[in-house]
């Protein structure tokens, strides 16, 4: 199936040259810091007018390889609650981006509460805003789109564990691209205070304790599924650092410190 666009021009320009100029200047690396083959990556996913800079910040750091598995949030409650889809294209402003069959093949074997849907990713944006930098910065890559809703604990691990499965099974490079943005919609310092609590548990790549206290803090993090799921797969395949690129809330563009988004740009290896 090909999959068009549903977010361009909201959340993201629609004009193909205003686009890549935006990630151009959103991307650009720097000379003293080192670029890496990573594992995995955190980026959020917002409109690029107020997270676009913290997702650019991270994909300056990233040796990115040809193959990737973009798992996002299903925000909406239409579809199933962790959906794949296994063929066909992503349409954006930039062109087609191609879904990794085969990628998608071993996923599907691994982890079976991931179910073929297209509804769950048809007005999804999560992954939708990623896909224009990976065109830009990465040129004939191929990818698979897994959302996943509100699911269980234990559902999520076992996700997370197949996830690591296909990653160490797989004889190419494959990078984890995981996407959420944090607390939403309170004042900035109560937002800052909730994030740091969530950032620590990223930092120590600790699936449990990072679910536990969103759950426990009341941290708004919309991508809490997709986060522990990631979490699990690094600490299945021996994953030992974690790097904050960039931390910033929609208050540094809107300068509305009354209801804002956290958003953070991490990278594990």
């Amino acid at each position: 199936m090909l999959r068009l666009p549903a977010v361009a021009g909201r959340f993201y320009p629609s004009d193909p040259k205003e686009l890549t100029s935006l990630i151009s200047n959103y991307s650009q690396a720097d000379a003293q810091q080192q670029v890496i083959c990573a594992k995995a990556c955190l980026v959020p996913h917002a409109g690029y007018m107020y997270s676009g800079h913290v997702a650019g910040a991270v994909f300056a750091r990233l040796e990115l390889p040809k193959r990737i598995i973009a798992l996002g949030v299903r925000h909406y409650p239409r579809g199933e609650p962790a959906a794949i889809l296994s063929s066909g294209a992503w349409r954006t402003p930039l062109g087609d981006a191609p879904i990794d069959a085969g990628l998608a093949g071993a996923l599907r074997r691994e982890c079976p509460l991931l179910r073929e849907d297209s509804v769950a990713h048809s007005t999804e944006h999560s992954l939708e805003v990623q896909v224009p930098f990976l065109q830009a910065l990465a040129p004939g890559f191929s990818f698979v789109p897994v959302v996943l809703g509100t699911v269980q604990f234990e559902s999520l691990v076992n996700v997370g564990e197949g996830i690591a499965r296909v990653l160490r099974d797989s004889k190419e490079d494959v990078l984890l691209l995981t996407t959420s943005d944090l607390n939403h919609y309170e004042d900035d310092a109560t937002t800052r205070a909730k994030d740091r609590k969530a950032v620590e548990r990223l930092l120590a790549l600790d699936a449990g304790g990072l679910y536990d206290t969103c759950r426990n803090e009341e941290i708004s993090m919309c991508g809490l599924g997709p986060v522990v799921a990631m979490l699990t797969a690094l600490h299945a395949l021996g994953a030992k650092k974690a790097e904050l690129v960039k931390y910033a809330t929609s208050a540094d563009v809107s300068a509305d410190r009354s209801q804002v988004v956290g958003y953070a740009g991490m990278i594990f290896s």
